[in-house]
């Protein structure tokens, strides 16, 4: 064994109550009880049906999210929603990033030459409905922009390429984009999001190439994006390890230290024709 590497082969311990609701609730969904959209009941009645607290419930709900498999949602219609997409591959491919198995530039190859058919697909098979989907997911991503909601705009970014790989009609193309943007999440959270103030104008020439069943221009325009936030990433990363590298052994860490957001007020200010610049990308 290399020297200063310490596996754990300590005692198995009991599983934990939350961990046995998440095991139920995964069984349900492998025996077909439970499918994508099936909404589970409320947190005090399962608390009641398992005969746990609402504490254990709540807390097997988080775990559950975390790994994909389900989504919770706010307001008099919200709850708990079982996601599309296969949690599975999302964990395995989670799993080969910690331990260095997936490096960056695999994930952004993977992403170039998935998105490319997904691209070549969804514009011989896009409808009205499918273009307006898309463009409303644009419209949104420009106001959060402008509103300096980062958080939020990452999740209609991220959103778009799920409806564009969903208009292929193609189950395997639609899990596996999921897997990957899942994956790239995880990566942006850890770097901080950094808003991309020309991503709308991209997704708009994108769009219009779509309508316009212009195959090749989308295609460019979507393997351009996607280069830029590869070297995004990496430049990064790179920055992160040099300030990892000056931190004291034991220094506040990195995740402790998120990136600033950006100033709302100064991306509203800028003006709409100069909102082309080469800035930090968004997925």
């Amino acid at each position: 064994m290399t020297p200063g590497r310490n596996p754990d082969y300590g005692p198995i311990r009991p599983k934990r109550v939350f961990e046995e609701i998440c095991e139920r609730i995964r069984n349900e969904l492998s025996a077909g009880n439970l499918r994508p959209g099936d909404k589970l009941p409320p947190e005090r009645e399962l608390a009641e049906r398992f005969g746990v607290s609402r504490t254990a419930v709540r807390e097997a709900f988080r775990s559950l999210e975390r790994s994909g498999l389900i989504g919770l949602q706010k307001g008099p219609k919200g709850g708990a929603f079982i996601q599309a997409g296969n949690p599975t591959v999302r964990q395995s491919l989670e799993d080969m990033v910690s331990v260095g198995q997936i490096s960056l530039a695999d994930l952004t190859e993977a992403r170039v030459l998935i998105q490319d058919s997904i691209v070549r697909l969804a514009c011989k098979r896009a409808t009205e409905a499918d273009f307006a989907a898309l463009e409303a997911d644009i419209d949104r991503t420009e106001e959060l922009t402008l509103q300096g909601r980062l958080r939020e705009r990452l999740d209609y970014s991220i959103n778009f390429h799920k409806l564009l790989a969903r208009i292929t009609k193609n189950e395997v193309m639609i899990v596996t984009i999921d897997a990957l943007t899942y994956i790239l999440r995880i990566i942006i959270n850890k770097l901080g999001p950094h808003p991309r103030l020309d991503l709308v104008e991209s997704r708009r020439r994108f769009l219009k190439h779509m309508r316009t069943r212009d195959t090749e221009a989308a295609v460019a325009e979507m393997t351009d994006h996607l280069t830029r936030l590869h070297q995004h990433l990496v430049r990064e990363q790179q920055r992160i390890d040099r300030l990892r590298a000056k931190q004291p052994a034991h220094g506040p860490t990195l995740a402790q230290k998120p990136a600033k957001p950006a100033n709302a007020a100064k991306i509203r200010a800028r003006p709409a024709a100069k909102r082309t610049g080469r800035s930090a990308p968004a997925p």
